[in-house]
């Protein structure tokens, strides 16, 4: 009901930059946060930055003050600028977005939430 869809990735030259977007769309009444995390193959995910719906952010140690997330909140988008890029930040990074949706739990008066992934986008840096 709910999803993520994540672009913006490729292959750029170290030092260079890209730029990542992640749309959520669906049965979405309000979104509390969203970010973006770096796979780690066979362990889990590594978090690179998230931002809250206050527009409050935080960060990866390893990518302080070269990334940047921000959002567009009435499209219930977020974007990733990514500058100064390393071969280390090469990757897989997939989208988050956590919130409530248009459904309530007629049980409970409250109403269902949800957290979702994407599918990931695929980030290169060449040497």
């Amino acid at each position: 009901q709910v999803q993520v869809v994540e672009s913006g990735g490729g292959l750029v030259q170290a030092g260079g930059s890209l730029r990542l977007s992640c749309a959520a769309s669906g049965s979405i009444s309000s979104i509390s946060g969203m970010g973006w995390y770096r796979l780690i193959p066979g362990v889990s995910r590594d978090l690179v930055a998230i931002i809250d719906n206050y527009g409050s952010t935080n960060y990866g140690d390893s990518v302080k003050g070269r990334f940047t997330i921000s959002r567009d909140g009435g499209k219930n988008t977020v974007f990733l600028q990514m500058n100064s890029l390393k071969p280390d930040d090469a990757g897989t990074y997939v989208c988050n977005a956590h919130g409530s949706t248009n459904f309530r739990d007629p049980d409970h008066d409250v109403p269902y939430e949800f957290n979702v992934w994407g599918q990931g986008t695929q980030v290169t840096v060449s040497a």
